[in-house]
């Protein structure tokens, strides 16, 4: 299984267009040992030649041009983009979808819960109709695993998660199975197993698990502290409020991560403010105590 990270920063990139917080203004003025981040989004194939993209990142158009093998070249018209997976509806996880319209139609795997909010409150399948037909919607059921044709030896796997609906949501505050999920991806020729969830607010016994039969896990890094965005000086809400399990302090990502013993342990979805960007830390030096690996956009990895 060939991993992409596409994109690795949380809504909004780093740094943030609007944002003087010690690391947007740090990484601009050149005295952050960071590296900037767009929006997050990973591909995954089977053979390295069709790819399937995880979230449609509004950064997405950049993404593509940084890593060839999206954009072949076989043809007047071409891209290696077979299939899109989308984890959940929110902004920074769909928006993508309206700068690939040129190649509309697509294949887009969604959930109930999630194929809802973009067709009512975010009609982004409405919209793109428009497109030579637009998205072609394919279901995941959340007890079936399925396959994505161009990818057959990937089994992936959708996994419900705990968090939160985005805020435009007739059900942000109501929430519902496949409002967020994961995907165990797991690779027939090479046994190789994936876990992927860039939105977890929860992890119970039965989630950790289902991480413990992945060889590595590529999980939500957006905030280290439960008051981040409050102590940054950005926001009023705390992480859990936002669907995000914070890395730090009891019942966090880093406590969980530590019963997984065996797994490459990898962070994805970074805030802005979370102090893991600057790699000069001490969350950092922590981080690498415990085996910890923050996702850069560009990395890629094979299982």
């Amino acid at each position: 299984m060939h991993i992409r990270i596409l994109g690795s920063a949380a809504g909004g990139g780093f740094p943030q267009w609007n944002c003087n917080c010690r690391n947007c203004r740090g990484l601009r003025e050149g005295t952050l040992n960071a590296k900037p981040r767009t929006q997050s989004s990973i591909a995954l194939s089977d053979d390295g030649v069709n790819w399937i993209i995880c979230n449609a990142s509004p950064d997405i158009r950049a993404q593509i041009e940084s890593f060839p093998a999206l954009q072949p070249a076989r043809d007047v018209r071409d891209t290696a983009i077979r299939a899109l997976i989308l984890l959940d509806s929110q902004i920074d996880h769909t928006t993508g979808l309206l700068t690939l319209r040129e190649g509309c139609p697509h294949d887009v795997w969604c959930t109930d819960m999630v194929h809802q909010d973009l067709t009512s409150g975010f009609p982004l399948f409405n919209m793109l109709e428009h497109w030579n037909g637009g998205l072609n919607r394919r279901r995941i059921e959340l007890d079936k695993a399925f396959t994505v044709e161009a990818c057959p030896a990937l089994r992936i796997t959708p996994i419900p998660l705990r968090s939160a609906a985005p805020p435009y949501s007739p059900h942000r505050n109501d929430p519902h199975p496949g409002d967020n999920i994961g995907l165990l991806v797991e690779d027939s020729r090479t046994g190789g197993v994936l876990f992927y969830a860039p939105g977890l607010g929860q992890v119970d016994d039965a989630l950790l698990d289902l991480m413990g039969h992945a060889d590595c896990v590529l999980v939500d890094g957006t905030l280290w502290r439960e008051d981040e965005m409050i102590h940054a000086g950005v926001g009023t809400k705390l992480g859990r409020e936002m669907g995000h399990l914070p890395q730090s302090g009891e019942g966090g990502m880093l406590e969980a991560l530590q019963r997984l013993p065996r797994q490459r342990k990898v962070l994805i979805h970074i805030n802005n403010t979370n102090p893991i960007l600057d790699e000069d830390s001490a969350e950092r030096v922590e981080l690498a105590a415990q085996g910890v690996e923050v996702s850069w956009d560009g990395m890629e990895m094979e299982l």
